[in-house]
């Protein structure tokens, strides 16, 4: 199953990671793509041992996951996802993003209801 997800953290503490980006203890959601098997790399992120490849396994080190929305779809909504996130959230410059035109795929969230709701009218909107 291909697809994109969301994970929401939680982190404790304020953290520093590779020694670009800052976070404050808080909320965030990352988004993520899976275009070969979706619950293997959702899986994958909930290991705790694991190589670190992408900026996330860095963060995942002191965040919690809280919850994990996964969307079934073989179209490619990842960066579409991160727009709709990016238009009431912000997040860290380059973060997770690399190979997308947005500007971050993980975003500090100030309202849980506000990311479900965000999330919700994306799905409505067929992606």
């Amino acid at each position: 199953m291909k697809g994109a997800y969301l994970l929401v953290l939680k982190l404790e503490y304020d953290v520093s990671i590779k020694d670009r980006w800052c976070f404050e203890s808080g909320l965030y959601v990352y988004v993520g793509s899976a275009m070969n098997d979706l619950v293997t790399r959702v899986s994958r992120h909930l290991r705790k041992e694991k190589k670190k490849h992408w900026h996330i396994d860095h963060l995942l080190e002191h965040a919690k996951i809280l919850s994990v929305i996964m969307i079934p779809s073989e179209l490619r909504l990842e960066e579409s996802l991160s727009l709709a996130l990016s238009k009431r959230f912000d997040g860290p410059v380059g973060f997770g993003s690399s190979d997308l035109k947005v500007k971050t795929n993980l975003y500090r969230v100030d309202e849980i209801g506000e990311l479900f709701k965000v999330v919700s009218d994306f799905l409505q909107r067929g992606g």
